[in-house]
């Protein structure tokens, strides 16, 4: 029988009481990214914004986020997890208040940046106490509860919001932060004691070097957010801040190999497990996020449905998610780790499938198995991509190592939402010209349509032959719409088809084993 080693970390009620705590302040962070999305129109119509500018109320969030997301690992070991957290929680609940008391769109961006910034401080030090404060015997309960988490939140994110927005207003998307952040903050500060700040670090702080990040991160969120639908570099602010994110990113990795302390480590890649993992975690984001922007695009444009409606039907996701994740913590001690990659990601490419056949009249009936099997996909692959991704990293390289992690999956969101929007608008284009193609007046299906069309528009006392033009053209717009949609599940389903054969590349970590201390 193996010895247990001498410092394997002790599971006490303080320290699962402490990460409970962590846990829900990561919670807030996540939902704030999507909580607003189902009701950007009342936001839009509270504070007098136009629609490029109410945009940014998403955007300044995901900025911020993605800059500090990294930052968080230095920022940890200076400051500990205790006062890292602390204030990034009382930090995130004040932008929050202030976010809610805002009277123009100016100070709403402003204050949901730093609202993003702070609350990305707290989202990599869960991760990184999941696997340096539990022992491995507990990382299949602790890594679905955290996977939970992160796939949750955002999927839930437009229903709560829906929900605050229609029985409350807008301005409680925010408020709601305000009980919750002062509560996590104090009972950060009286559980949380896993490390212990090293102030020195602060000394050698790399300015140039978070200038950089923070270049580099900021403009590719833009470039990615405002490409799409700027038509890329025909808009001369996305050409520029392409410039200034390749500078940045060059700056940035020449800083991170040539300094002993930089903003960012990008050692833990040397890692096999790691830097696989980072690339599902990638694709993962392309899935948990494309599909939380696509559902919700699909009911308000082609279906008419409002945010509550919206949140409503696309609920069904999270209630699948929810009753997983015991699941997939149960099977994770089960059975290795990559069948049960291989198996998510399958399930995963046969939702995006299911929706392939979608029509302009698909309902909460049609949308629901495919829902389903999207919520319990995700938690299926979310818990073994947590555990061979940092199973086998040494705890000093964890907290570093958890931003970089966290970060690939909120790069692969904006990447996939920035494929999504361009594939949406170019296929829509090229489906839309084809379809009038097809309806010339030498169309025999085509005349009868627009006959009966003409016929119900006279009985109604209308102009019948404009009115029922108008209407044909109407038809041939969201026809093309929902072609596109479908061009983008087939997309979906090829890469996470891939995903699944990549999983072979995957060794699963030594049973028992603990991690190697450097």
């Amino acid at each position: 029988m193996s010895a247990v080693p001498v410092d394997e970390p002790q599971v006490t009620p303080r320290r699962v009481a402490a990460f409970m705590v962590m846990v829900f302040g990561m919670f807030m962070a996540i939902l704030d990214i999507q909580i607003v999305s189902a009701s950007l129109p009342e936001i839009q119509a509270g504070l007098g914004a136009s629609s490029d500018e109410i945009s940014w109320v998403q955007t300044a969030y995901l900025i911020a986020e993605v800059i500090m997301i990294p930052l968080s690992g230095l920022l940890g070991r200076m400051m500990s997890t205790r006062y890292l957290f602390a204030a990034s929680a009382a930090g995130f609940t004040a932008a929050s208040f202030l976010c809610a008391t805002s009277s123009s769109i100016n100070e709403m961006i402003l204050w949901r940046a730093l609202q993003g910034f702070l609350g990305g401080g707290m989202i990599p030090s869960v991760f990184a106490a999941a696997f340096t404060v539990f022992p491995p015997s507990k990382r299949n309960v602790v890594s679905p509860m955290i996977g939970l988490v992160a796939t949750l939140a955002p999927t839930v994110g437009p229903t709560v919001g829906g929900y605050l927005s229609h029985a409350m207003s807008w301005h409680w998307l925010f408020l709601v932060n305000v009980p919750a952040g002062i509560l996590v903050t104090i009972g950060v500060l009286t559980l949380v004691d896993f490390d212990k700040p090293d102030w020195s670090l602060f000394d050698r702080f790399d300015w140039l070097g978070l200038g950089a990040l923070a270049c580099f991160l900021g403009a590719m969120e833009y470039v990615l957010e405002e490409g799409p639908s700027n038509d890329w570099f025909d808009d001369r602010a996305v050409a520029i801040l392409f410039v200034v994110m390749v500078v940045g990113g060059v700056t940035t990795f020449w800083r991170a190999f040539t300094r002993t302390d930089p903003v960012v480590d990008f050692s833990a890649f040397a890692n096999t497990n790691f830097a696989v993992g980072s690339i599902f975690s990638f694709v993962m984001g392309i899935g948990l996020y494309g599909m939380t922007y696509l559902y919700p695009l699909y009911l308000s444009s082609i279906r008419g449905y409002d945010s509550l409606m919206i949140g409503e039907t696309v609920f069904v996701s999270g209630l699948a998610m929810f009753f997983t994740a015991p699941l997939a913590g149960a099977l994770a001690s089960r059975i290795d780790l990559r069948v049960m990659l291989i198996f998510g990601f399958l399930c995963f490419g046969l939702s995006s499938w299911m929706l392939t056949g979608m029509t302009a009249d698909w309902d909460f009936q049609e949308l629901l198995v495919p829902q389903i099997l999207r919520g319990m996909s995700l938690m299926i692959c979310m818990v073994p991509i947590n555990n061979l991704a940092l199973g086998t990293l040494p705890p000093a390289k964890m907290k570093g190592a958890s931003g970089l992690y966290n970060l690939t999956r909120n790069l692969g969101g904006a990447v996939g939402l920035a494929i999504i929007n361009t594939v949406l608008t170019d296929r829509g284009a090229l489906h839309a010209e084809r379809l009038r193609e097809a309806l010339n007046w030498a169309n025999p299906e085509a005349l009868r349509q627009l006959a009966l069309m003409e016929a119900n528009l006279d009985a109604q006392g209308l102009n019948g032959s404009k009115a029922a033009l108008a209407q044909m053209a109407g038809r041939v717009t969201e026809q093309a719409t929902v072609m596109s949609f479908v061009d983008v599940f087939v997309l979906l389903t090829a890469v996470f088809v891939g995903l699944a054969v990549m999983a072979l590349l995957m060794k699963p970590p030594p049973k028992g084993v603990k991690a190697p201390a450097h």
